[in-house]
């Protein structure tokens, strides 16, 4: 042990995302790689809670742009196209009506249209593709409240998949550090919301984001706990409806990028291979959690087959 070299857990881990991932993605994994290394790019979580009118300007006099009213419109188009192309199925001779173009039809005029289930309340600035300009330090307001969170953008998509509606019971099963937890309260929808993590000193990480960008008026109607949420059913079984299950993972641009906290780490081994199993036993709490009815939503922010989709599957 004493003379055998030492490799540092980033490199471990890059070694082994070559391995698994390039088997995976194949032809996308180059691209996929050099992401993963390149310099983290933050979204900015505007804070509806803070008098910061001026912020979406001051932004956007940077070329930031808000990616999910982008995102609304883009949809938006596509479903103008999708509803002409199935106005031309339907115009169709009498042999087309009776083969493949109708199925066509019955799915342009079926799936739900994406942007509705995008909170019009939420916004999130970025700066465009290739861009890595840094955000200058969230403010504070009169009250003291800070003008936005900065986050992955990525990070956004759980919480936009997961639709709440007015007055919805919401449980968020691994809260800490609490972006996300931010994030479903700035949709103005949560009736009630639980933010748990296991970690009591990632539970005060996220006190101090409510604190900072919370009133207490809101901070009210959530209750922050710290149970191991593998027991989640045994404090408060089938009562929400709808609930975030964003799971410990490889976390792998962390992973990649930094040695402090690093999963790949040799004293860690035996952990790293107990997430998939871990991953499971919390989903299954976060679905005991949800009444008959209600939705969840998993996610990582690992690129792994074992901790996506086995894990659903």
């Amino acid at each position: 042990a004493a003379t055998a070299p030492r490799i540092p857990a980033t490199r471990l881990a890059l070694h082994h995302f070559d391995t698994s991932y390039n088997l995976h993605l194949g032809a996308l994994w180059p691209s996929v790689r050099a992401g993963l290394l390149c310099e983290q790019k933050y979204g900015a979580l505007l804070n509806n809670f803070a008098a910061a009118d001026h912020v979406p300007e001051e932004l956007e006099l940077l070329d930031a742009t808000d990616f999910i009213s982008e995102a609304s419109q883009k949809m938006q188009q596509w479903q103008r196209g999708a509803g002409e192309a199935a106005s031309g199925c339907q115009e169709g001779s009498g042999e087309g009506r009776t083969g493949m173009q109708p199925e066509m039809v019955t799915q342009a005029e079926m799936s739900p249209p994406l942007c509705a289930s995008i909170s019009s309340k939420i916004k999130c600035y970025t700066f465009p593709r290739g861009d890595i300009t840094r955000f200058r330090p969230a403010r504070p307001d009169g009250l003291g409240l800070l003008d936005y969170y900065l986050m992955d953008a990525a990070s956004l998509l759980p919480v936009l998949a997961l639709n709440v509606q007015p007055d919805d019971f919401v449980l968020d099963l691994c809260a800490a550090p609490g972006g996300k937890t931010l994030a479903l309260l700035q949709t103005g929808f949560c009736g009630h919301l639980a933010a748990n993590d296991v970690s009591v000193s990632r539970t005060k990480r996220l006190y101090q984001i409510l604190h900072s960008y919370v009133p207490r008026e809101v901070r009210d109607t959530v209750s922050v706990t710290s149970y191991d949420g593998r027991d989640w059913d045994q404090v408060k079984g089938g009562t929400f409806h709808k609930v975030l299950v964003d799971v410990p993972c490889t976390t792998d641009r962390h992973s990649a990028m930094e040695e402090d906290n690093n999963i790949f780490h040799k004293r860690r081994t035996k952990e790293r291979q107990m997430l998939p199993m871990l991953q499971l036993q919390l989903l299954m709490a976060g679905i005991l959690a949800a009444r008959p009815g209600g939705a969840v939503v998993y996610s990582t922010c690992s690129l792994s087959p074992l901790q996506n989709e086995c894990v659903v599957e």
